[in-house]
């Protein structure tokens, strides 16, 4: 069960970051001024895929908790490690970002990483 915790931390955070940056792309960028910058952060707050990204944080934080009552901290949380893998993966397919050679080989390292981690 503690495995499943982790995945449903990794696959709660990686919701979160993607509807967010959607949205935000919808949204435009940040304006100027502090009256301009105050609505646009508001009609953020009130976007419901912005709060389900929110709740999906929160529910992950509960998931994250579950996961630290099952395994040592050094071991679980090289495990969410993996998120960065999807989020490279999910930017490129949803949001056409380029897969760049660092891109990949960061990416690939990060795998070799928890491997090498999961291990001991």
């Amino acid at each position: 069960m503690g495995y499943l915790y982790i995945l449903m931390t990794i696959v709660l955070t990686v919701y979160g970051q993607v509807v967010i940056k959607w949205q935000i792309n919808l949204s435009g960028s940040m304006p100027a001024g502090a009256a301009a910058i105050t609505i646009y952060l508001s009609k953020l707050f009130l976007n419901v895929w912005i709060l389900s990204g929110l709740l999906a944080y929160g529910l992950a934080a509960l998931a994250w908790m579950a996961t630290m009552s099952k395994f040592e901290l050094s071991y679980a949380y090289p495990f969410m490690s993996l998120a960065f893998v999807l989020v490279v993966f999910l930017s490129v397919f949803f949001f056409n970002e380029p897969l760049t050679q660092h891109k990949i080989l960061g990416t690939a390292l990060v795998v070799a990483g928890i491997i090498v981690i999961s291990q001991g």
